[in-house]
This record gives structure tokens, C-alpha cells and sequence, in this order.
């Protein structure tokens, strides 16, 4: 089959279309032939050398797909071939087929398109598990959604309000702020030229935010926590502005509030079977109702995934890059 591998760690033009044996279908799995992958910014990291896939996994990059099943694994119970599913992948999604256990597969939403589910796995996986399962965002709390734009930021938007929350987002222009704005999104903060610390506590009176979620990382951590309300909820996901900064414990201890740090890709199979199955209660009859959508900006063919990268490094998406096989 084709995928498209890391030829060695660099920009994106290590990235090349390439023939790569074809996926063999073990027990407990399934094989999809793949309509669609989406990027994420961690297959940036892993095409520089930074993000290794975990053991076992394709060596080519590709978190998350859509497509159709094509093979069954011994003991496969509850799926058929021909199955429309989208699933999420420790890697091995820029590709024309991938082998998955069945334990991160979930079916199409009624009424969508095969090739728009592919932006699904990865951001409803990340946000219900993180700003609901760990952080309990509950009616009536104000969520700080960082990067309020992104694909994992405009979901966090959607489902947020979904249960009667109040979003706030940071975005860098006032295009992103819109969208944003449409999704649901009443706090709007431009990180150039506001401080969102500032913002957010003017926005609620000075209570400041229950629950954030945050992509930055370290060169967000103090301010993060000053615009924590008491009780508040700080999730980190990801580290775009670094992994190292100092912890102001005498802030936390005096909200009594939580830090809480996860990642997706790296957990144990049966983790990430009890996330895909909360998704698929919770957030599934969302998506097949059609209040809440997956926001996709552009789609490239498998071939194009340089360019694809090039996009997202630029960071002037909104919402989800997807690839079509």
C-alpha cells in the first residue's frame, strides 16, 4: 500500500508518498481502508524527531482516520466489513489502510460525510476526556479554552456549551475570534494585543475561569493560574510554549485548585477504550443530531501532506486539515 513516510526527521519535505507493507490484521483488530486522516500538530513533532509513535505502532505519522473495514481479527464481536468508522490511532494514518483495535473505533455519526468523520477521533476523544472526565466542567462554570480556533478548540467550544457552560476563548485575529463567536464562544480575547487574565476576570465579575484547557504549556503556567477561579480546574495538553517553568504552589493552594496534565496517544489500550466509549454515549447522539459539527478548513490528497503541514505550522486554519486517500 501507500503511506507517507518520515524520510528523516526535518521540515516537510521529509515527507514523501512511499510503498509500505500492508497492514496485518491481529486479534481483536480490524483493517480500514482509509478515506481520510486528519493532521495534528503532533505529527509535526514527530516528523522533526521529537514525538516518536509508541511501540508497535506505524512508523508513519497519522493519529486519527476515517474509512470503511476491510478485514476482521479473531474474536471481533459487533463489527462487519463494509462498517463505516472513523478511529483513533497511536500512528499509521497517512496511509491507505491501517490496522486498529477495535477498542478505538467508533461508528460514523448518522447523516455525515465518510471523509468528515476523519476529524473527529482525535479532538472528541481529547476534549471529553480532559475538560469532562478529568476536570468535570459542570452548567453554569466558565471554560478557558486556549487556541479557541483550533480543531480541538472549536469542539471544546461546541461541547462546552452543550452542557449550559460559558467559553472563553484566546485566538490571534478577529477572523478566528468570529468563528469562535459563531460556535458559541461569548468571551473573545485576542492574545496580541489583551491579556486574557485581565479579560476573562473583567468577563465574570473577578471570579476568573473553572476550568482552562491549554496547549501552551510552560510559558503559560502562572498566568494560566491567576485566572483560575477558586475550585478552578488547570488542564495541560499540550507544550507549544515550552516543558519547563516553575509552580507557583502558594497560587494553587490559595484557589484550592488542580493541576492536572494528560496526553492521548502514549495511554494503555483499555484507557482509551473507556474514553472512545464515554465519546461514543456522550458526545456521538451530538454529532448525529447535528448540534455539535466538526469545523474542517481545507482538505489535501494523501500526496499533498507536505503542503498540509505547511498549513498548520502557519497556524491560519481554523479548525481541522484533513488528508483524502
Amino acid at each position: 500500500m501507500k503511506a507517507v513516510v518520515i524520510t528523516e526527521f526535518g521540515g516537510p519535505d521529509v515527507l514523501r508518498l512511499q510503498d509500505v507493507p500492508d497492514p496485518v490484521v491481529g486479534p481483536g483488530e480490524v483493517v480500514i481502508d482509509i478515506a481520510a486522516a486528519a493532521i495534528n500538530r503532533a505529527d509535526l513533532l514527530q516528523r522533526q524527531g521529537h514525538y516518536p509513535p509508541p511501540a508497535g505502532a506505524p512508523a508513519w505519522p497519522g493519529m486519527e482516520c476515517s474509512g470503511t473495514i476491510s478485514a476482521i481479527g479473531a474474536g471481533v464481536l459487533h463489527w462487519n466489513l463494509g462498517d463505516q468508522v472513523c478511529a483513533l490511532l497511536a500512528g499509521g494514518g497517512y496511509a491507505e489502510r491501517v490496522a486498529v483495535a477495535t477498542g478505538q473505533l467508533l461508528p460514523v455519526p448518522a447523516g455525515m460525510d465518510l471523509v468528515d468523520a476523519a476529524a473527529l477521533p482525535e479532538v472528541t476523544c481529547t476534549v471529553w476526556s480532559n475538560v469532562f472526565m478529568a476536570a468535570g466542567l459542570r452548567p453554569d462554570e466558565v471554560l478557558l479554552v486556549h487556541g479557541g480556533s483550533s480543531g480541538i478548540g472549536t469542539m471544546a467550544i461546541q461541547l462546552a456549551r452543550q452542557v449550559g457552560a460559558t467559553v472563553a476563548v484566546t485566538a490571534g485575529s478577529a477572523a478566528k475570534l468570529e468563528r469562535c463567536r459563531e460556535l458559541g464562544a461569548e468571551i473573545l480575547v485576542n492574545y496580541h494585543d489583551e491579556d486574557f487574565v485581565a479579560a476573562v476576570r473583567d468577563a465574570t465579575d473577578g471570579r476568573g475561569a473553572d476550568v482552562i484547557l491549554d496547549l501552551m504549556g510552560a510559558s503559560y503556567l502562572d498566568r494560566n493560574l491567576d485566572a483560575l477561579a477558586t475550585n478552578g480546574r488547570l488542564v495541560v495538553i499540550g507544550m507549544q510554549g515550552g516543558t519547563k517553568a516553575e509552580l507557583n504552589l502558594g497560587k494553587l493552594m490559595s484557589r484550592r485548585a488542580a493541576l492536572i496534565a494528560t496526553s492521548l496517544r502514549g495511554r494503555p489500550a483499555d484507557e482509551k477504550a473507556a474514553i472512545v466509549a464515554s465519546v461514543i454515549e456522550h458526545v456521538w447522539p451530538l454529532l448525529s443530531s447535528g448540534a455539535v459539527r466538526p469545523v474542517i478548513d481545507q482538505r489535501f490528497p494523501l500526496a499533498d501532506a507536505a503542503q498540509a503541514h505547511r498549513l498548520m505550522a502557519q497556524s491560519s486554519h481554523i479548525g481541522k486539515i484533513l488528508l483524502t486517500v
